[in-house]
């Protein structure tokens, strides 16, 4: 990568390519619990937080956001460490940094809803704003290139966030992302290829979607975001197969027993590679910039992006050579065999 910034990168058409979906990277692993998924690993197991920005840089990502998603007071104080906050803050973006230090690629700091905004009471806003505001100066005095606001799903919560940025990130663009749950508007009843125009005239570096849906029901609404806005849009999908029944990863069920899977049984519901392929290449057709995936992403996943985008990240070295595999590669005595007794008869 050059030594561009975030602006300088997504010029003349250019794309920026990023991991997200730590949450549920970590709690598959065991150090983060399913349900509030509040990120203390950042504090009680930082190697490890540091171990997964190197897993997707390996994978080709072209930033290391800092794990401050749900970092902020609200959720802290909701198990009672809201005295660790900042350390939270500052160790999260400090890993980060680290990181894309290590590997010459951009740092993003990143603010998230807060679940207390309230369109209807401004205590809520005041309260909301002042969480923006401390995440910002923190992410700004640890070095990010950039901030992050996403899963907003109030357009208003999302202007605050981007006010924020404008106001205490001193000149760093911003990258604000909206949630689209059912139906296409925002929680504040504007539609969300609205919202996104006007994030983006108040000054927005880029705007999108990412979250709530999965490759199938988002890529619909992209189409529609891409003919409204002028500037870079960005879409991360969550990696699990919803479907126009079931539009967000929260709705759907299990295909065997018809039980909700969210939070814990998601497993059942998760997107093949080739889901991710066909997902990476149809938001290249579109002229998606900024492209990505959420929750449930991992870095075998990501990899499929990457190699789309006609990156050659490290990973590729271990691509899939199904030729090499002894049950379904070239014909041999001993695949033939294999085939009979595992009763492989579409190949």
């Amino acid at each position: 990568m050059s030594s561009k910034g975030l602006l300088g990168r997504l010029e003349n058409g250019g794309q920026i390519l990023i991991a997200e979906g730590y949450l549920l990277e970590l709690e598959r692993r065991g150090y983060l619990q399913s349900g509030g998924f509040i990120p203390e690993v950042v504090l009680e197991h930082p190697e490890i937080v540091r171990g997964v920005h190197r897993d997707f840089v390996h994978a080709g990502t072209d930033v290391v956001e800092a794990f401050t998603y749900y970092g902020h007071r609200e959720k802290l104080r909701s198990i009672s460490r809201e005295d660790d906050l900042e350390r939270l803050n500052r160790t999260a973006l400090k890993i980060a940094r680290e990181v894309a230090n290590e590997t010459g690629i951009l740092m993003a700091g990143g603010l998230c809803n807060s679940n207390i905004y309230d369109q209807d009471n401004l205590d809520s806003h005041e309260i909301a704003k002042a969480m923006f505001k401390e995440q910002v100066e923190w992410a700004v005095e640890e070095g990010a290139d950039y901030m992050i606001a996403e899963t907003m799903g109030h357009y208003g919560e999302a202007k605050l966030a981007l006010e924020a940025i404008q106001l205490y990130g001193k000149g760093l663009p911003a990258v604000i992302t909206l949630t689209c749950y059912v139906p296409n508007k925002t929680f504040d009843g504007l539609p969300i290829v609205e919202a996104c125009r006007k994030l983006e005239e108040a000054g927005a570096a880029v705007v999108g979607l990412n979250c709530g849906r999965g490759p199938r029901t988002m890529l619909p609404t992209i189409r529609e975001i891409r003919k409204v806005c002028k500037g870079p849009i960005a879409a991360l999908p969550v990696t699990f197969r919803t479907t126009e029944k079931c539009r967000t990863w929260i709705s759907l069920k299990d295909p065997e027993t018809g039980k909700d899977v969210y939070p814990t049984n998601l497993t059942c519901v998760m997107c093949s590679r080739d889901d991710i392929k066909e997902f990476a290449e149809e938001a290249k057709a579109i002229g998606v910039n900024y492209v990505g995936l959420c929750c449930g992403n991992a870095p075998f996943y990501f990899r499929e992006v990457a190699e789309v985008f006609g990156r050659k990240p490290d990973s590729c070295k271990y691509s899939p050579d199904k030729t090499a595999n002894s049950c379904v590669g070239k014909p041999t005595k001993h695949s033939e065999m294999m085939k009979e007794f595992l009763r492989v008869d579409n190949i």
